[in-house]
């Protein structure tokens, strides 16, 4: 049995591989690209993974796909007609296919999703006309003897995984600004929570069995844990259905149902998400359908402030996790639950599993999938020019491209001269947008005291009735002196700790 590829094949074959595996928000993406390319490399602008996804496509993925459609001709030209090729090298082949058709598909995948965002069409509703031509090039490139992943992962399936990805790429950088390493780790821990870590376990099975992983989103306020969960509803995976040639849903704003807990009663906390019966309970009218009820088995109930529900709703929502199953208020039928839970907090929630306050049984439930928010002084600290990409972002939203782009510098210039490098946002990326927004109205921003004289007096209160642990009072400490400090260099230097233990306690 002669091998597929020559030795020269191989190497750069087994390099597509690699890109196929690597996580693309990562820096070693790029060096998978470089690997491949060898002095094909286009140096300039190679870090793609930093930015949204462009109009053209980039030349280094010009150059790859080119290579690896030469490649793929020359092995077909010498496959055996009895189909007796290695497995592995089966595999490595399908993979090479696998590379070519995304990146050849990838603009007109990008049309699409663009037409949906500019308001031409939901995604579900976009019509997709170009199937037919991806179903020919994948018939031509894996309906050869010897393979089989046809059988098991036909066209429509591939192509619903490949637009997936795409639509991935834009809701991540669309949700997400900034181009610091702690906001680059962000990106690359959503796209493993939407795909995993083995992309082809996920196309083989996971891919439909998504809903059963619940993500846990912590991190401190103002971070954009909610934007973190929007951008992970509307990258899920949604069929494609030939006949209609479309997608089987819209996967645009229906696809994401959320629920502040903390801004509601028990009452209408289960009211939202389960529904009611008529006269359930005082003004319950009509009967009426819960998010657990509206959504799909292709969208996400996003629970935000879960940290703060009463531990009687804990049991409920714990029974979703586990049965997939529920009951509105003041019925006895059981109903499905058909898609996904996303939940956020900026509790400590091991603290608050001690104290009593949150199951232990829950949140094993909840972190089968963990994600946290990097603070805006973290992104700051690795990447101090990130502020004016941030404001860039901000001011732009708010006044478009020509005048956001002057307020953008004003509000640096202001910032630095008020406020210093060094200021800690204790507000996150909240609080950066409030000052642009009092910069915009009053010329100035005043930062709020955020309680500090209450913050003390319940520090002392706490401190006093012996209310908290050794590792409570350390953590509560550091972030003290941090919010009079302003780095995490200074902190480390008055607490005579290193750098690393001060990022842990932050």
């Amino acid at each position: 049995m002669n091998s597929l590829f020559t030795v020269q094949q191989r190497e750069f074959v087994e390099a597509v591989v690699r890109i196929n595996a690597t996580n693309p928000f990562l820096p070693e993406r790029i060096e998978c690209d470089r690997a491949a390319l060898g002095a094909d490399f286009a140096a300039e602008g190679a870090d793609w993974n930093t930015l949204p996804p462009a109009e053209a496509a980039h030349p280094n993925h010009t150059r790859l796909t080119e290579r690896a459609g030469a490649v793929i001709a020359q092995v077909q030209a010498r496959w055996p007609r009895d189909g007796r090729v290695a497995k592995s090298e089966a595999g490595v082949y399908e993979e090479l296919a696998g590379f070519w058709l995304y990146q050849t598909y990838a603009l007109r995948f990008d049309a699409v999703i663009r037409a949906a965002l500019a308001g031409s069409g939901s995604e579900g509703g976009v019509r997709v006309d170009f199937f037919p031509a991806f179903k020919a090039d994948v018939e031509r490139l894996l309906a050869l003897p010897g393979l089989g992943l046809l059988e098991t992962q036909p066209a429509p399936h591939l192509f619903a995984c490949a637009f997936q990805i795409r639509r991935a790429f834009h809701h991540i950088f669309r949700s997400l600004a900034g181009g610091s390493a702690p906001m680059a780790r962000l990106r690359a821990a959503i796209w493993q929570s939407v795909f995993t870590h083995d992309l082809k376990r996920y196309r083989r099975v996971l891919h439909a069995r998504m809903g059963d992983f619940a993500t846990l989103i912590t991190g401190p306020s103002g971070t954009g844990k909610e934007l973190v969960a929007r951008a992970i509803a509307l990258s899920r995976y949604l069929p494609f259905d030939p006949r209609r040639g479309g997608f089987t849903d819209d996967f645009s704003t229906a696809a994401f149902f959320p629920l502040n807990l903390s801004a509601l009663s028990p009452t209408l906390i289960e009211s939202e998400l389960f529904g009611h019966r008529r006269g359930a309970f005082t003004g319950a009218l009509a009967d009426r359908e819960g998010w657990m009820e509206t959504c799909p088995a292709t969208g996400s109930v996003f629970l935000d402030e879960i940290g703060d529900v009463e531990t009687g709703i804990q049991v409920k929502l714990l029974r979703v996790l586990q049965s997939r199953t529920f009951q509105r208020l003041g019925d006895t039928g059981t109903r499905a639950f058909k898609g996904k839970i996303i939940a956020a907090t900026n509790r400590d929630l091991a603290a608050e599993i001690r104290a009593g306050r949150f199951r232990e049984d829950f949140y094993y439930r909840l972190c089968s999938d963990l994600i946290r928010t990097p603070s805006l002084r973290e992104q700051l600290d690795d990447t101090p020019g990130e502020l004016a990409v941030l404001v860039g972002h901000v001011a732009t939203r708010l006044l478009g491209e020509g005048e956001g782009a002057a307020f953008a510098r004003e509000t640096v210039g202001w910032i630095e001269k008020n406020l210093g490098a060094g200021y800690a946002w204790p507000g996150n990326f909240r609080e950066l947008e409030q000052c642009m927004r009092n910069l915009l109205v009053r010329g100035s921003y005043r930062p709020a005291a955020l309680g500090a004289d209450r913050a003390g007096d319940d520090w002392n209160t706490l401190l006093d009735g012996g209310k908290l642990t050794a590792e409570e009072v350390m953590r509560r400490y550091t972030r003290h002196v941090h919010a009079q400090a302003g780095t995490v260099e200074e902190t480390a230097r008055r607490l005579d700790l290193d750098r690393r233990t001060v990022k842990a306690r932050l």
